[in-house]
């Protein structure tokens, strides 16, 4: 009798169905178009402004391949936990476990990322009212608070909001194109003047592929949303696909707009490259513009990382990878509560340090890691499901090119990641080796391997 009634009570408190395509639009690309306005001119400092627009494209191929992998599998695996609950069915627990992480630890560094540029940002707005030395630290703990609190709520009301200000941010961004007169070149964009030739040759272009990743990094963050939409198999390869496609225009008009107005050596390393180009325009409006767009794309970002950290948090507690503690539902809001509480501090901690590109970084080849295992997985997953032995709400088209192109590509970032940052990438392949050791004897005993299999596929081998 207690047994029913503890069921009726699992069976109650799950997560609502309520989201559709535009709300998943607005996650993927909420949460990956502040790289737009700031996080990507980096490459510009690793390869030139040409190096830079060579690694928006390649990088852009690289993403089109995680989006297409994404949509079908997703389309498929309708749960919380994205490419965690992905690689649950189809690899094991061990890879699981990895998965999980990458994804909690790629969406928490870039949260604390934006949480730095708001920072930043009121810091730059204050000093151009007469204000100078403000602590940015209040604003980064009150940003990420208030987003916890908000997501807190209710994942609806997150991602209408979401919806709302990504809309603003991109707007900017098509306004701003339009205020430097793009019909008349030298006018107010000197291309000609600036644009130099690869200033390290090609070895700086493929030093430039890991900052690349800034301008399209998070979109793969629609899959968390899987099992709050009404129907996988039409949200999220809509709202996927028609994400990157925004990203791409994005990233290609903020490139010709910044290397237009600025010289590469300040491009480079410059915080918020958008609205600096606003203010070199002299445009009050648009300087106005382009920071309520640079602070709408920041929020909206760590907005959307809020929800997908600790659902993929969350996962992990459920399936007892974690403890189950942070597995709980809240009974009102029915939002992964605990999870979304535990992660703050986290955030909180590593946007302290003031360190945006090492921050970045980590976030980067925690995305990477999980990005190499996409490929890997689409290849086992269509061997042990081939077309016909399941429905899919999408099929990716020539399979399996996509996954090898996936797979070449992340090994080349990972080599302009060591160029650069080589100590950053060992210790942290190091950090994930050590978890793995932990949950291997540690976690593994409670993880009860015939429980994870929750699709209604025919089971392969194992389970």
């Amino acid at each position: 009798m207690s047994n029913s009634a503890s069921a009726a009570t699992t069976e109650r408190i799950s997560m609502l169905k309520v989201l559709n395509p535009f709300h998943i639009w607005a996650l993927g690309v909420g949460i990956v178009l502040v790289g737009e306005f700031m996080g990507w001119n980096f490459s510009v400092a690793k390869g030139g402004a040409y190096g830079s627009l060579i690694a928006c494209w390649v990088i852009g191929l690289l993403y089109t391949c995680v989006a297409m992998i994404d949509s079908e599998v997703t389309s498929t695996v309708a749960a919380a936990g994205g490419q965690y609950t992905q690689a649950k069915h189809i690899i094991g627990p061990l890879m699981a476990f990895n998965v999980g992480l990458y994804l909690v630890m790629a969406y928490t560094m870039l949260e604390a990322a934006d949480a730095l540029v708001v920072g930043d940002l009121m810091k730059s707005g204050a000093e151009a009212l007469g204000f100078a030395g403000l602590d940015t630290k209040p604003f980064v703990v009150l940003t990420i608070a208030f987003l916890a609190w908000l997501n807190y709520r209710g994942v609806f009301m997150t991602l209408t909001l979401n919806f709302v200000i990504t809309l603003v941010a991109f707007f900017a961004i098509l306004i701003l194109f339009i205020g430097v007169d793009p019909m008349h070149p030298g006018a107010i964009l000197k291309h000609k003047e600036l644009l130099t030739d690869l200033p390290y040759g090609w070895i700086g272009v493929i030093a430039s592929l890991q900052f690349g990743m800034w301008y399209y990094l998070g979109i793969e963050g629609t899959c968390q949303a899987a099992e709050e939409v009404r129907s996988a198999g039409r949200s999220i390869p809509l709202g996927t696909m028609g994400g990157m496609m925004t990203l791409l225009v994005a990233a290609t008009l903020t490139w010709y707009i910044c290397s237009g107005l600025m010289p590469w050596q300040y491009l480079g390393q410059a915080v918020t490259p958008l609205y600096d180009a606003a203010t070199i325009v002299g445009n009050t409006k648009l300087q106005i513009l382009l920071f309520v767009g640079t602070m709408f794309a920041a929020v909206a970002s760590a907005n959307g990382c809020i929800n997908d950290a600790a659902r993929a948090w969350f996962s992990l507690g459920r399936d007892r990878y974690m403890p189950v503690w942070f597995g709980a539902i809240h009974p009102r809001y029915r939002t992964p509560y605990r999870a979304i509480i535990f992660l703050i501090p986290i955030a909180v901690s590593f946007a302290f340090t003031g360190l945006l590109d090492q921050v970045i970084t980590f976030s980067i080849l925690s995305g990477l890691l999980g990005y190499t295992f996409m490929s890997i997985n689409m290849v086992k997953f269509r061997r042990k499901w081939p077309l016909d032995s399941i429905k899919r709400g999408y099929v990716h088209p020539f399979h399996p090119i996509p996954a090898i192109t996936l797979f070449i590509l992340c090994a080349a970032v990972y080599f302009a990641t060591f160029l650069g940052y080589g100590a950053s990438l060992l210790s942290i392949m190091a950090f994930y080796i050590v978890a793995s050791v932990w949950f291997t004897f540690r976690r593994y005993q409670f993880v009860k391997r015939g429980d994870q299999f929750t699709m209604p596929w025919p089971r392969p081998n194992g389970y």
